[in-house]
């Protein structure tokens, strides 16, 4: 459905993305932020079902400025080899290529981010230092903890899993408490990755219920 391009960032980084179209006119664009296993088959799934529910979808690859055409699938060694590439990113050029795809996203009107895992945390970091976002929504951001700081500019949805190891959910929570502004769920019995159908962790009815309300928050800030 979808097909892959490439954005180029303000400093000059060329990188892929995965863009997937909606049939008819858009009601806006959504930026997709992978996992640490890069723009697989599942990110591109995603992409595809907001593409379907009417939005342009970039799903930018964010680790090439580490190793291009990163994709991967979750076993032990491929989640080690994601966060040895993840730990070489630099924030602010991973800000610098979130804003490649949301310029490419705005193509289409009002921009929102989502991401999940390492892509939950930097949602959550482009929400306070990405100028021109209208809304994020993080899901289980495993670093987000150490932003706890950061000051949302726009409307937030997080969605964590009550089971999670990263973040937990007393660390979670702690973030919902310090940011009264933002909307956070917490769906029980529900892990780490429950959005990804192609893990273990999947939760079809946590995803089911997180999507959900992520597209009811899109239509309100989006379109």
């Amino acid at each position: 459905m979808g097909k892959m391009i490439e954005l180029t960032a303000a400093d000059g980084h060329k990188l892929a993305a995965y863009r997937a179209d909606p049939a008819g006119k858009a009601r806006g664009g959504v930026v997709v932020i992978q996992e640490i296993f890069g723009v697989n088959s599942h990110i591109k799934s995603v992409a595809d079902g907001y593409a379907q529910d009417g939005y342009l979808a970039i799903a930018p690859a964010m680790f090439d400025r580490a190793q291009r055409g990163y994709d991967t699938g979750y076993s032990q060694p491929e989640i080690q080899a994601g966060v040895a590439i993840m730990q070489k990113l630099d924030w602010k050029q991973t800000q610098l290529d979130v804003e490649a795809a949301l310029a490419e996203a705005k193509k289409a009107g009002k921009v929102g981010i989502v991401g999940y895992c390492w892509g939950g945390t930097v949602s959550w970091v482009s929400a306070a230092r990405v100028a021109g976002l209208a809304c994020a929504a993080p899901y289980y951001g495993g670093g987000m903890p150490g932003f706890i700081g950061e000051k949302p500019k726009v409307p937030v949805m997080c969605h964590f899993g009550e089971q999670d190891q990263s973040p937990t959910l007393d660390q979670a929570k702690a973030i919902a408490k310090a940011h009264p502004e933002i909307t956070a769920y917490f769906y029980p019995g529900a892990g780490h990755g429950f959005n990804c159908d192609q893990r273990g962790s999947y939760n079809a009815g946590a995803a089911k219920q997180a999507r959900e309300r992520t597209l009811e928050f899109f239509r309100k800030h989006l379109g």
